[in-house]
């Protein structure tokens, strides 16, 4: 369940990118409507690529993103004997 989860995520990540590629090839992202679709477009994408994360995250994926503050904590969490 959770693969097919982060394969739509992934699919639905494309299809705002698609239409943001759509709107400057059809040049219509001078106009208002453009203007806005495109914004609207960007948040779509914003929210499933940060679902896509979330769910690598989940997996362990991205665990060497963590990597040097688990060792830096070591480090601080140590008492000084004086």
């Amino acid at each position: 369940m959770r693969a097919a989860t982060f394969l739509i995520s992934i699919a639905f990540c494309l299809v705002p990118v698609a239409g943001i590629v759509w709107i400057f090839t059809a040049g219509s992202i001078t106009t208002v409507d453009g203007l806005f679709m495109s914004l609207i477009l960007l948040s779509l994408l914003g929210v499933f690529f940060l679902n896509a994360v979330w769910e690598l995250q989940d997996r362990g994926l991205l665990s060497f993103l963590h990597q040097e503050k688990k060792a830096s904590a070591k480090e601080v969490s140590a008492p000084r004997a004086s």
